[in-house]
């Protein structure tokens, strides 16, 4: 009888996803449908300094192995502030402190400043699932409780991954973006046609004055992308959070930008628009994101004030290149009711806690299903507010385990 040798698993915290052959890393994280997940956009966070300890965003991963192999692994950070998450913990950090709890730092599992949906753990195909999660899960306990870290926070959690953690002890806080999604539309007047009319001639008379300025505007990709033009999406980007005041905001470096040139353009959407005078030089821009039938808005930039512009770059020529390109869900980005109006409707996320202060944990408990029914009753009041025609969408709330 031939003695079954049990397999050899160990667990290593890696600081710098470099130390991770990208093969293996993103044969775990390839197959899913985010892209913010892969390899090469995380190693571009760090390697650009963009996501780094003196920015409040300590890489430190957790990767299983079997003998020299990845089967598993999850980007996660030590977080000394809640910056750059769009999930707004405040009121807990705030309480802690009342309580004479230490709330920071905190790990963290998300991508570093993207409210995108699809964060969870990486396993390969054909492993136990149940165990390399319970492993995994240990793991985090084990390295919180040794390093007095108050709590573990997982943000835009992929929906089926969520009812997973739950099992595991982890409590889901419900949230909302605004996300369009392709109702079968074939054209852009097959989206246009989702509207009341008041609204149809609000979107052709915004897309209209664009046209009077002008301006035309180009969706450029792959190979149509030029370094200069990624280096020059940063200075969009750099001015918009000066204009704003957001200059605690401006989280990516140029030489992130940059970096997208090399390895990454092909996952890239710039929505350019040029005027007659500088058909060369874009006067403004916005960035996308795309993998598959998914597209994200990410950031956007003008140095001249046009009107109606900032909707046209960044929702309705998006959507019109979605629709063309087989996109079925576009996430334009984070905040801004204003979204609603042009068929973005309010649609749930959620975020998994775990905090391991005895009395933080009780509080969170007592309290977080009265705090998910009160946004659960936003959204569906935001939802009732946009301007669909009779044959609009079905907007339903999917909040099992609620």
């Amino acid at each position: 009888m031939v003695e079954q040798i049990k397999p050899r698993y160990s667990v290593s915290w890696i600081n710098n996803i470099a130390q991770i052959p990208q093969s293996e890393w993103d044969a775990l994280a390839m197959p899913l449908k985010t892209p913010f997940l892969e390899w090469e956009w995380l190693h571009n966070m760090e390697s650009s300094g963009s996501a780094k300890g003196q920015t409040g965003w300590l890489p430190n991963h957790l990767t299983v192995w079997r003998d020299r192999q990845l089967i598993a692994a999850a980007p996660l950070y030590v977080k000394s502030h809640s910056y750059g998450e769009f999930v707004f913990d405040h009121q807990w950090a705030d309480l802690a402190n009342r309580l004479g709890i230490q709330y920071y730092p905190k790990l963290l599992g998300m991508t570093p400043f993207t409210p995108a949906e699809g964060y969870r753990f990486l396993i390969a195909p054909g492993e136990d699932e149940d165990e390399l999660t319970q492993m995994m899960v240990n793991a985090i306990d084990h390295f919180c409780d040794r390093n007095q870290i108050s709590g573990c926070n997982f943000l835009y959690v992929d929906p089926e991954w969520r009812s997973v953690m739950e099992r595991h002890g982890f409590i889901s806080w419900l949230h909302h973006s605004y996300i369009w999604k392709n109702e079968g539309f074939k054209t852009f007047d097959d989206y246009l046609g989702v509207f009341n009319a008041n609204q149809r001639r609000n979107i052709k008379r915004e897309r209209k004055a664009v046209e009077k300025e002008g301006l035309q505007i180009r969706t450029l990709t792959g190979e149509e992308i030029s370094k200069p033009l990624l280096a020059q999406m940063y200075n969009f980007y750099s001015h918009h959070c000066d204009k704003f005041g957001w200059w605690g905001s401006k989280y990516l470096t140029k030489k992130f930008f940059e970096q997208l040139y090399s390895s990454y353009r092909d996952r890239v959407l710039l929505v350019a628009a040029y005027n007659e005078q500088n058909t060369h030089q874009p006067m403004a821009m916005s960035f996308c994101i795309y993998k598959g039938d998914r597209l994200y808005g990410r950031y956007w930039g003008c140095f001249q004030e046009i009107d109606c512009l900032h909707f046209d770059a960044c929702y309705y020529t998006p959507i019109e290149w979605g629709i063309a390109h087989g996109v079925q869900v576009f996430d334009p980005g984070a905040g801004g009711q204003h979204k609603k109006r042009r068929g973005f409707p309010a649609t749930p996320n959620h975020s998994l806690h775990r905090f391991y202060h005895p009395r933080l944990s009780k509080i969170l408990k007592s309290y977080i299903s009265e705090v998910n029914e009160i946004e659960k009753q936003q959204i569906e009041a935001i939802n009732l507010d946009i301007p669909f025609s009779q044959r609009q969408p079905e907007l339903k709330m999917e909040l099992e385990n609620e």
